[in-house]
């Protein structure tokens, strides 16, 4: 791992991810988690000051990033909730089948190695009636976006730690076998198209 991956990037996260518009799809989703639940990608914590006090009995955060996960050890003092921060990838959650009530996915499929393999992961560890709350970016609609899309995804994934800007999510998710219900899309306002196109919603084990 390089200088820049292990000492710049998480930070650099850190800051960007901190967007105000980003916050306001936070305050939307992420409180609709209940239960035990999951996070996978949790980064440096960004999504703890959105979960419900009283709605969360257990929270599992999984980060491989040694260093996303000590930035996101400082922020345990918002939550009032017990939250165990796990070294691994979404590939291989250390989890039993059917053990969490919900999973959350905020700005990570793009970056997990093999997402279609993580989602399948969370299907296994969700129980019966468990959902996974999202918000993603991924692959636009537009012809001439995607297009910029495929041609900057290899420098991007280079500079982004593994960011792929081309991910179908919709395609993705459902794939997994999870059915969702009112999925929304669109561009998020004051920011570059390419990196823009949102999913969102809730999806359930089909």
């Amino acid at each position: 791992m390089s200088f820049y991956e292990r000492h710049v990037l998480p930070r650099l996260l850190d800051l960007v991810m901190r967007d105000p518009d980003m916050a306001v799809l936070r305050a939307r989703f992420v409180p609709l988690a209940e239960g035990r639940v999951l996070e996978i990608g949790i980064g440096s914590g960004l999504n703890l000051p959105f979960y419900r006090p009283g709605a969360v009995s257990t929270l599992f955060g999984l980060d491989p990033s040694d260093r996303l996960r000590r930035l996101a050890s400082r922020r345990l003092g918002q939550v009032p909730f017990p939250v165990a921060l796990l070294g691994f990838s979404a590939e291989g959650i250390p989890l039993g089948d059917r053990s969490v009530d919900c999973v959350v996915s905020t700005w990570t499929l793009c970056s997990i190695p093999d997402a279609g393999k993580a989602l399948a992961e969370a299907r296994r560890v969700l129980k019966p009636g468990g959902r996974l709350i999202f918000i993603e970016h991924g692959r636009a609609p537009d012809i001439g976006v995607a297009a910029w899309q495929d041609r900057l995804n290899g420098v991007w994934g280079r500079i982004g730690g593994g960011c792929n800007l081309n991910r179908d999510i919709g395609a993705l998710v459902r794939g997994a076998g999870f059915a969702v219900d009112g999925l929304e899309t669109g561009y998020l306002e004051r920011h570059p198209r390419v990196l823009a196109f949102l999913s969102r919603g809730v999806g359930t084990p089909a």
